[in-house]
Parts: C-alpha cells; sequence; structure tokens
C-alpha cells in the first residue's frame, strides 16, 4: 500500500509517517517500481501500535523502546505516565480554580484582572512570608478577595499565616466570606480542612457567621463543634452551652469550655441553666475522677444556689482531688461574698 493511501486509511498524515521513517519508528518494507514507499500489512499494524502508545502520552523515543527493546518494562513507564497525568491535573485543576476566582471578582477591567492574579499568586507563593504580606495587604471588600482568601486559608498549613488569613477575612472578606467558609466546611472530606474553615469562621464578625456557628454545634465532627461552641459563648449564644458541657466531660479544650461556661454564666438567664448542666453530668454516676475533677473545676465561675449547692456536696466526695478543689472554690466563694 502506497503512501497516500495508507495516511488516508491510517489518519496519520504522510508528513508524519516519513518522520516516523526517519527516526526508524515506521519504515515501509518496501519499494514500488517507480521508488514510491510500500507499506506491508505489518508496517501498518505497527502505525497502529505507535498511535496507541502516543495516545498515551509516550515520547516517540519511548514509543520506540517500546516497541523495539525486548527488555523493555511497561509498567515503570505507565506508572511514570500516571504520575506526570495526575501533575499536569492538578496544574490545570489549579488553572481552573484560579480563572473562577478572577471571574467570581467580575473583573471591570485589565487592571482589576491583574490585581487579583497578583494577589491569587502572592497568596500562593512557596514562601510563607510572601503569603502573610499578602494576607495583610488585602483592601477591605476589593472584588474578589473573598474568594481568593478563603482558598487561601482553607490550604494553609503555616499558623501564623493562617492567623494573617484569618485577619484579613474577618476585616476585608466582604459579605460572601461566610458562606464561602460554610461551603468549605460543608464540603470537604479533610479533617485539617474542616478545622481550618471553622476557625475562620468563628473570627467572623455578623449575624450571618453566628448562625452558620450555630449550625456547626451539631456538626458530626467534634472538633468543629469545638471551635463553634466557644465562639458563640463570646457571642452570648445560650445554644453553645450543652456542647461546652460536654468538651468538659470528654477533656477537649476543657479549659476554654470551662471558662466560656463562666463567661455565658454571668447572664443571670442562663446561670441555673449552667449549673444544672454541670451538676446533672456529676448526678449521673461518672465514676472517672479525672472526668468529675474537670466538672467541679468548671463550676468556678458558675455563682448561684446550685453551683454552691453542688460543690458542698463534692466536697465530701470520695476522691480526694475533687474533694478539694471543690472545698478550694466553696472557701473562695465565701471570701468574695
Amino acid at each position: 500500500m502506497l503512501i497516500g493511501e495508507v495516511a488516508r486509511r491510517s489518519g496519520v498524515s504522510a508528513r508524519m509517517l516519513r518522520h516516523y521513517e526517519a527516526l526508524g519508528l515506521v519504515r515501509p518494507t518496501g519499494r514500488s517500481g517507480a521508488g514510491y514507499r510500500e507499506y506491508s500489512a505489518e508496517d501498518i499494524r505497527r502505525i497502529f501500535h505507535v498511535e496507541s502508545l502516543r495516545s498515551l502520552g509516550l515520547s516517540l523515543r519511548d514509543v520506540g523502546r517500546a516497541l523495539d527493546d525486548p527488555d523493555f518494562r511497561p509498567a515503570e513507564l505507565v506508572d511514570d505516565l500516571a504520575r506526570r497525568t495526575r501533575e499536569r491535573i492538578a496544574r490545570e485543576t489549579e488553572l481552573l480554580a484560579r480563572l473562577r476566582r478572577i471571574a467570581a471578582a467580575e473583573p471591570a477591567g485589565w487592571e482589576d484582572v491583574l490585581r487579583t492574579v497578583a494577589l491569587l499568586k502572592a497568596l500562593g507563593s512557596a514562601s510563607a512570608g510572601t503569603r502573610q504580606r499578602a494576607a495583610l495587604s488585602v483592601v477591605a471588600e476589593e472584588p474578589g478577595v473573598a474568594e481568593a482568601l478563603v482558598a487561601a486559608v482553607l490550604r494553609e498549613t503555616d499558623p501564623h499565616v493562617a492567623g494573617a488569613l484569618r485577619w484579613a477575612l474577618a476585616h476585608g472578606g466582604g459579605e460572601r466570606a461566610p458562606a464561602l467558609l460554610a461551603e468549605g466546611l460543608a464540603a470537604s472530606g479533610e479533617a485539617e480542612v474542616r478545622e481550618r474553615a471553622v476557625r475562620a469562621l468563628a473570627e467572623l464578625p455578623g449575624d450571618e457567621a453566628t448562625a452558620l456557628l450555630r449550625d456547626a454545634l451539631a456538626h458530626p465532627d467534634a472538633v468543629v463543634r469545638g471551635y463553634a461552641a466557644p465562639a458563640l459563648a463570646t457571642r452570648g449564644v445560650a445554644d453553645a452551652v450543652p456542647v461546652l458541657v460536654e468538651m468538659v466531660v470528654a477533656g477537649t479544650n476543657d479549659v476554654d469550655a470551662a471558662d466560656a461556661l463562666g463567661a455565658l454564666a454571668r447572664d443571670p438567664a442562663l446561670t441555673e441553666r449552667i449549673a444544672t448542666g454541670l451538676a446533672g453530668r456529676l448526678a449521673t454516676g461518672t465514676a472517672d475522677p479525672s472526668v468529675r475533677r474537670r466538672l467541679t473545676q468548671a463550676l468556678a465561675d458558675v455563682p448561684g444556689p446550685t453551683a454552691t449547692r453542688t460543690l458542698t456536696e463534692l466536697a465530701g466526695d470520695g476522691d480526694r482531688g475533687v474533694a478539694l478543689t471543690a472545698g478550694h472554690l466553696l472557701r473562695r466563694r465565701a471570701e468574695e461574698g
């Protein structure tokens, strides 16, 4: 079969077939009487083999090795191709995300586009210092800032940079920041990302952030609940009380949880509710002395008769640590009048 017919049937151009011949990949078996290249059935099969391997992303050099080297090990090359493909997809995914963030900024002109690109580039820098400076330089409510900052805070691992990003979101994220963080919290299957999202949400001001933190109290991840509850306590939200009590029982940030309960207990409308919640957990027969000590200590800043009565009972507890803690707290109450 002559080269023109081979090109028509195989879909490989005559020019490419000549290139394959020059590289030694596919050499036509013979020549016609007029000197034209003639390809045999075996030659054509080899052309299709070349094209099949090229479709996997192999270079022509690797294609030649795969077809001609008897010691060639395809598994290694396939693994390398898979790695390179993953890297390419990651780059293209990041590019797509960057383009979406630029589009979300609704740029009015190329200056806006270039400013957003510069911010995204700085926030994605390998240098922690550069990322931190970019976060601290954000202009309040500039178009596209919220999207860029949320994407950055959800992936940031450096604690100092993460703090700067949360600060920037709280001061320059604008109205979109709470919803974007809530989306990240709901969509992520990674515990670290969920933690970053709720920590950033906890530092945002406003009613929308408060409402989203209320929703987070029911999150199945205890870490998420553990950040949402103290943040809500600082906002005077009573719904946080049950989660805070459970944090004390579990020993998860129990000191912060106890402080948050004490702060909420300054509200006369919540004092007895908090005291009753702590006393109720003690009354359920909690046998672990360490849990009883934490619950006792959590009563320290809770005023009112229920807390005092519970501490009086605990002063006679069979566990010496519980009894001593309760006795100390009772004496302090007496001194404070």
